[in-house]
């Protein structure tokens, strides 16, 4: 019985795994995540021109751009003719870190405007409506399926 079993050496990681595919490198590098903060890669030039006004813009909204001694594998990755140097800047994006409290603030902030937003376009619609014709205000969506014989 001993015989039919192959050898523990033959049976390796390597030999089960799947061969490994071709990919294209991605346009923007993952960074490695700090705890508590949210990172995202803010536009400081398009075309090779200057966007100092996006820059401003975020930055008053509280991202600041992130070292290259916090994230060094992004080193090799560097433009040596940045204008933001000791910054990882690639391809006219730098890269920024905010907390993730301001991120979530910020989106609470977004949400409660989409909300009113929508509650105000319901109210228009809802002040056509005529007793003799409701209008209806249904936001659900159902699917059904029909009974095949």
């Amino acid at each position: 019985m001993a015989e039919n079993r192959t050898p523990r050496e033959l049976e390796s990681r390597q030999q089960t795994e799947r061969p490994k595919q071709w990919m294209p490198a991605e346009l923007l590098p993952e960074p490695d995540k700090q705890p508590g903060f949210s990172y995202r890669w803010i536009r400081v030039s398009m075309l090779n021109n200057a966007d100092p006004r996006n820059l401003s813009q975020k930055i008053r909204e509280g991202w600041e751009p992130v070292k290259v001694e916090e994230q060094p594998k992004f080193k090799l990755l560097v433009d040596p003719n940045s204008r933001y140097q000791g910054n990882i800047e690639i391809g006219g994006l730098l890269l920024c870190k905010t907390p993730t409290e301001f991120v979530q603030q910020r989106n609470a902030y977004y949400q409660k405007q989409t909300d009113a937003q929508a509650s105000a376009v319901d109210n228009s619609f809802m002040r056509e409506n005529d007793a003799r014709m409701p209008l209806f205000s249904e936001r659900k969506s159902s699917t059904s399926f029909g009974k095949g014989k």
